[in-house]
């Protein structure tokens, strides 16, 4: 297992390093300057000189060369510095936003708390939601219970978030004025009023991506549950006198996993990336939020920051993903 976790990190090394590639060109490429986010009564002398300190007039290579380094080197320095109170850093220039003239490792983790607070909570309760319904449904198939799950899924997958989202805030905002339609990012948790106060707030936005989520799911749970129940080795668990419960949750559900895995991990990324529709719709100040705002800015350093470390995740979770499958199905061998 160790030979083949080193083997998939060594193999990332040159995949991830092309991703960073990639991403960086085709926002490099993409219509729009830097120099369109800049006053036009602002002398072109002055611009000009703005322009060069934000390095846009370096060739491509040189360019990427340079936030390459300052992504891979610069900013774990600045994180150890931080961390320790080391100097490992020193003076040497860090990644800067072109939009808010801050670091963007500063700028993206003042904005973390939020997406992981909303996305992160929603994909829980989805996962929490989901996992129990495929399975009963499967169990059930065609019963009462499984065509109104079969229902609501399709109708939550279907529909986008950001039509649930409005409707949610028709609703439950201006029709009821049960919950707030506006994401308050200044609120801090610190007793309990001011948690219940989160909860409040979070509860539109967290029931729209859990049921997205939860329906995407729930349908993969089902369906590879419905396919092993079908299979020799369940009903030889039942002809040896075992009980429904223990042949569901000790040999069906385990097999059944499996599929699974790989779609809960691969959603997994999007908790950083964040769910930019609804984050748009609720007005919460997160990481996709902080994506949109960039693309629109132009913000090179932002935009491929974020694109690469959601690229970063992907590959490791995939990894986490092909690791799960050896502990679910002892037949898995990665000798």
């Amino acid at each position: 297992m160790l030979t083949y976790i080193l083997r998939r990190l060594l193999v990332a090394i040159p995949t991830l390093i092309l991703i960073s590639i990639v991403i960086f060109l085709l926002v490099d490429l993409a219509p729009g300057s830097p120099a369109s986010e800049i006053p036009l009564t602002v002398p072109p002398e002055v611009r000009a000189r703005i322009l060069e300190s934000l390095g846009v007039n370096e060739p491509i290579h040189v360019r990427y060369l340079l936030w390459a380094k300052q992504f891979f080197w610069t900013e774990p320095l600045h994180g150890i510095d931080a961390a320790f109170g080391t100097d490992w850093a020193g003076d040497s220039q860090r990644l800067i936003s072109y939009q808010s003239r801050v670091p963007v490792f500063a700028y993206i983790w003042q904005r973390l708390p939020q997406t992981l607070t909303v996305i992160g909570s929603a994909y829980l309760l989805a996962v929490l939601i989901a996992l129990p319904i495929g399975i009963y449904s499967a169990y059930r198939q065609y019963s009462w219970f499984d065509q109104v799950g079969t229902f609501v899924s399709m109708i939550g997958f279907s529909v986008p978030t950001f039509f649930t989202g409005l409707l949610m805030i028709m609703l439950f905002t201006t029709k009821l004025g049960l919950f707030p339609s506006i994401f308050d990012t200044n609120l801090r948790v610190t007793d309990w009023s001011s948690f219940l106060k989160m909860l409040h707030q979070m509860t539109l936005p967290v029931v729209v991506l859990a049921l997205f989520n939860a329906a995407e799911i729930s349908r993969y749970t089902r369906s590879s549950v419905l396919e092993n129940l079908g299979l020799d080795y369940v009903r030889t668990a039942r002809a040896k006198g075992l009980s429904e419960r223990k042949v569901i949750l000790k040999h069906v559900l385990r097999n059944s996993l499996i599929p699974v895995v790989t779609v809960i991990a691969l959603g997994m990324p999007t908790i950083f990336a964040g769910a930019i529709v609804t984050e748009q719709v609720f007005k919460i100040n997160g990481i996709g939020a902080a994506l949109i705002g960039a693309i629109v800015a132009n913000d090179l350093p932002v935009v491929v920051t974020i694109a690469f470390i959601t690229a970063v995740l992907i590959v490791f979770f995939n990894l986490i993903a092909d690791i799960l499958y050896g502990i679910l199905d002892p037949r898995i061998r990665y000798d």
